[in-house]
């Protein structure tokens, strides 16, 4: 069976002015194939294409495919720096041949690996390649921890951020008010899954635009570059190829951009430290709906003992059946789904509250444009000779400087809309999941009831008489759920 040849054809414009055309590399290259009888059936043409780097050409690409699915057994070629003239290239194109049991066939340097003597040089090749491997490694290892000592950024960015050219990172002006959302929320709601689930659920997703997850949310809560501080040589390759931390020692500390205060990053880590301490678990047969909500009026936390069908005040014993709390909760929802007058008055006045807001931004704009034309006015004036130019700041400082103050005036007003926005944006989910969670009470599972009661519920108190029932985001001086509990409640 005749073998099945391909011929790279790689010169450069200069070149094919004179002699060395792709013409003449063809003719070559049949004329040797011919003398083996092999049978030429593709042809790859980078004319003009520099030599500096061609593994990502699409002729080159093709060839490579053509080379793995058998089509062609070797590759015929003027010169090595016609292949490739980029060392690093020339191994990756030996590395796929000798994979693929094809051969390289140089016309200029006498080399055909289908002979004995040819295959010589994949001996060279791969030898050079192990040393160049090693090499790279070496260097690798070199550089990472020149770069990590001079703060240079290495490897992902995290959320929040975004490159500055190759090696820096500042702040991302999307990402990062999400960021610190999630240490927002998760002082609210101490559960990793519920912070996940509000972010998904507002249509936030990670840099791979995937769903946020619970193991994410920690990950990030306790990354301290969110607080300024970036690490970076902390991890390295054991003898078993597995990423193992480095000794403290090893590590390079320097500083980012700070989305969260040290305070409110230490908060939510020692949360973190004292749920992992106590080995708090997510919800399961032990944990029930209003576990870590409910309080007793003294301060201590109630919970439901296995004995006993009642939540237990840890401090004075006070205790509240699991059936009567329930049903108060639900019966206190009616409050909260009845007041659709109220609740669309607070809408209706948001909306108007944001629209004014952004249409003073606009109206800021206009008269920074207006500002603008009247300093061009000016300049043009003293080009004209018609504004003297000792009298010139007098004309031009006032607008400029107005101008300026505009400018400063514009992201303020712009982060009050952001904060209804979302103030806005919360306190309608919140009020959806509260009327689904009334109205779908009895068909709802436990897992599902918990799960909106974390998103819905900031803190339920209860003393001698009264049940209080605090709602996260509920509006603003319009909506409390207090209602006070008769006999029947079994206080």
């Amino acid at each position: 069976m005749k073998k099945r040849i391909g011929v790279w054809i790689r010169v450069s414009t200069k070149l094919q002015q004179n002699s060395d055309s792709p013409e003449h590399h063809l003719q070559k290259a049949k004329m040797y194939a011919e003398l083996k009888e092999w049978e030429i059936v593709e042809e790859y043409h980078l004319e003009a294409v520099s030599g500096k780097s061609v593994i990502s050409h699409h002729e080159a690409q093709r060839m490579m495919r053509d080379i793995q699915s058998g089509h062609i057994d070797a590759l015929i070629f003027s010169k090595i720096s016609r292949l490739a003239r980029n060392v690093k290239e020339l191994l990756e194109f030996s590395d796929h041949f000798q994979k693929h049991n094809a051969d390289l066939v140089s016309l200029g340097e006498s080399i055909d690996t289908s002979s004995p003597s040819g295959r010589f040089f994949y001996t060279i090749i791969s030898a050079m390649s192990q040393w160049e491997r090693e090499n790279i490694v070496e260097r690798i290892k070199s550089s990472v921890e020149v770069r990590a000592k001079m703060g240079k950024v290495m490897g992902g960015i995290p959320f929040g951020y975004k490159r500055v050219g190759k090696d820096d990172m500042e702040l991302d002006e999307h990402e990062a008010p999400i960021r610190k959302m999630m240490f927002d929320l998760f002082l609210e709601h101490k559960r990793y899954a519920t912070v996940a689930n509000i972010l998904n659920d507002k249509g936030y997703r990670t840099k791979r635009k995937s769903l946020f997850s619970g193991t994410t949310v920690k990950r990030l809560l306790q990354d301290p570059t969110a607080k300024g501080i970036r690490r970076s040589h902390i991890t390295k390759i054991d003898e078993n190829g597995k990423t193992v931390m480095r000794d403290k020692e090893e590590w390079y500390i320097h500083e980012a951009p700070r989305i969260v205060s040290d305070e409110v990053w230490d908060e939510v880590n020692a949360i973190i430290q004292k749920q992992e301490k106590e080995k708090i678990q997510p919800l399961n047969k032990k944990v029930h709906l209003f576990t870590s909500y409910l309080f007793c009026e003294c301060g201590g936390g109630m919970y439901v003992p296995s004995s006993n069908p009642k939540y237990t005040c840890k401090k004075c014993k006070r205790k509240i059946h699991i059936e009567d709390i329930e049903a108060i909760f639900k019966e206190q929802l009616t409050e909260f789904i009845i007041s659709e007058d109220e609740v669309n008055r607070y809408f209706d006045g948001t909306h108007t509250i944001i629209g004014d807001k952004e249409q003073e931004i606009e109206n800021i704009k206009n008269k920074i444009e207006t500002l603008e034309v009247k300093i061009a006015k000016v300049f043009e004036l003293h080009e004209q000779g018609k504004i003297e130019t000792e009298r010139f700041d007098e004309y031009y400082n006032k607008p400029n400087t107005q101008i300026e103050q505009l400018k400063r005036k514009i992201p303020e007003i712009e982060g009050e809309v952001y904060a209804l926005k979302d103030q806005f944006k919360s306190s309608g989910y919140i009020i959806e999941e509260a009327r689904s969670l009334y109205e779908n009470w009895d068909k709802l599972t436990k897992r599902q009831k918990r799960n909106i009661i974390e998103i819905i519920t900031e803190k339920i108190v209860v003393s001698e008489q009264e049940v209080n029932i605090t709602l996260n985001y509920i509006l603003p001086n319009s909506l409390s759920l207090k209602k006070t509990s008769n006999g029947s409640h079994g206080l």
